[in-house]
């Protein structure tokens, strides 16, 4: 909601695959271009988007990362600039 103030719906979705339970957060909001996307979960690593009111280290998603690769899950994001993001994780049953 924070990164996506005018998107009026959030979605969460929790599926079972398997023997994994996926979980998806997705707004509408304005995407994350194409060549952000491998970098998102890296350590100190944020998107520059000026005028930007949002501050921050760049370890929020590197530490979920790392929370969700212990407990052998995986974590992701699929976004589209002007369409929005869905960030999901999974993790063995």
């Amino acid at each position: 909601m924070k990164y996506a103030p005018g998107s009026k719906q959030i979605l969460i979705t929790i599926e079972k695959n398997n023997d994994e339970a996926k979980v998806s957060v997705t707004d509408k909001g304005q995407g994350i271009a194409a060549n952000k996307i491998p970098h998102l979960f890296d350590r100190y690593f944020r998107i520059d988007n000026p005028g930007s009111q949002y501050s921050g280290l760049g370890l929020g998603l590197y530490i979920s990362g790392e929370i969700i690769r212990k407990h052998k899950g995986q974590i992701g994001v699929d976004s589209e600039l002007g369409k929005g993001s869905t960030f999901w994780f999974t993790l063995p049953l």
